[in-house]
């Protein structure tokens, strides 16, 4: 029998906030991250904005050496893991460590640290190369030097999936706890990516907007929307089984109960044009909690304001919900911090748990008219205050990888 599995604590560093309460409060602003990218000079781009992490000191979480070892997408994720960890009240030392495990993950990796040294090899030669590179670049150092940080001894693994990256590690520790390979698990993704290359990249793969005003260029659902814009942070939850989280008194904050995994199989970039792969990951999830469409309050969408996405995730919930999807609510996050690429999941799940807390759906920000063919509730202009129940948080990501996540109000 599967065991129970809720959240107990969160942790955060996003474009709007670097932790859970300012990034909440961020929200609840309608605050938009995104701006003038400050990384690299853009003069010959074409995109000009980015959604880049601000005033955030790794000296706030960590001893000026052990920061110095980590690329920023390693300090990221320890930071935001440390955070959910105070949060959670969990003491490390009352715990048997080897029961505790971690699966935070990027999609890319350390992306800054590669170009560098890149460029110095081409300029210097190779004996000039940082002996750090390869301990800083590789993306599993994400949840390596959260386990050396916490001391957590379990299950330590790394899942790469591209934007399903942090949905995908979330739903991989739940079933670890489920099935009692781990009691307790730091789940999620991180990535600090807004360099010349990724930029390059993605821009040249028309995936990127080049609206130069901020408030314009993230409109995930909007019949105006012209690409996503590149976001960096981490999202950390701490997963527990249920009965040992109430055995040592811990706050939860809600219950993770379904999970869904499939693939488009379709093509390396664009979902499955008909939404049938991430409508059968939202299926599954509610199969496995147990709940019918008509009991979901909020889907929290991919929404990475690109035109197949939208359009296709739109055809995946009318899919999954049939006629009970009139009644959704449904935004985008992305329209207030941009797309987080790996970490986009771990973060949006943050935003599903504090809607259910508070009863809160925060508007799709900057979105003022709808596509024809995305034709759902979006949650345009004002929030929406309701009790949220049962929210689920989607990721889709290239190579036809579909992620979702339900969470439920706790009840005994």
């Amino acid at each position: 029998m599967k065991r129970r599995v809720v959240i107990t604590g969160m942790g955060a560093i996003t474009p709007i906030g670097n932790s859970v309460p300012e990034f909440w409060d961020g929200i609840k602003e309608g605050k938009v991250g995104i701006g003038p990218i400050t990384k690299f000079d853009t003069t010959d781009y074409k995109v000009k904005n980015a959604a880049e992490v601000k005033g955030f000191d790794v000296k706030q979480r960590l001893d000026k050496k052990a920061g110095r070892r980590m690329d920023v997408f390693s300090q990221y994720a320890v930071s935001a893991a440390m955070e959910a960890a105070e949060d959670s009240g969990i003491v490390m030392e009352q715990e048997d460590p080897y029961r505790v495990g971690v699966i935070i993950s990027s999609g890319i990796g350390g992306l800054p640290i590669m170009e560098s040294e890149h460029k110095k090899l081409l300029e210097k030669g190779p004996k000039r190369i940082s002996p750090m590179l390869i301990p800083n670049m590789i993306s599993n150092m994400a949840a390596g030097n959260t386990a050396i940080a916490l001391g957590c001894k379990g299950k330590c693994t790394n899942v790469v999936t591209a934007c399903a990256t942090g949905s995908h590690s979330i739903g991989d520790a739940l079933r670890a706890i489920q099935y009692g390979d781990a009691d307790v698990m730091f789940a999620g993704g991180t990535e600090s990516s807004i360099t010349p290359l990724a930029v390059a990249g993605f821009s040249n793969m028309t995936a990127l907007s080049t609206e130069e005003d901020p408030y314009k260029a993230s409109i995930p659902f909007d019949k105006n929307r012209s690409g996503f814009v590149m976001g960096e942070g981490a999202g950390v939850v701490v997963l527990e089984e249920l009965e040992h989280a109430k055995a040592r008194g811990a706050k939860i904050y809600a219950e993770l109960s379904g999970y869904g995994a499939t693939c488009d199989a379709f093509h390396i970039t664009s979902p499955a044009e008909d939404g049938s792969g991430a409508a059968k990951a939202m299926e599954l999830a509610m199969k496995e909690a147990g709940v019918t469409p008509e009991e979901v309050d909020y889907v929290n969408a991919h929404g990475t304001s690109t035109h197949h996405n939208d359009l296709f995730e739109t055809r995946a919930i009318h899919l999954a919900f049939g006629d009970a999807a009139a009644h959704l609510k449904i935004n985008s996050t992305k329209s207030m911090i941009g797309h987080l690429l790996g970490a986009a999941g771990a973060v949006e799940l943050i935003t599903c748990v504090k809607s259910v807390q508070e009863s809160y759906i925060h508007p799709t920000v900057g979105t003022t008219e709808k596509d024809e063919e995305c034709d759902l509730d979006y949650v345009i202009g004002e929030p929406v205050l309701q009790p949220v129940n049962v929210a689920i948080s989607n990721s889709l990501g290239f190579g036809g990888h579909n992620a979702s996540l339900l969470i439920k109000k706790y009840e005994e």
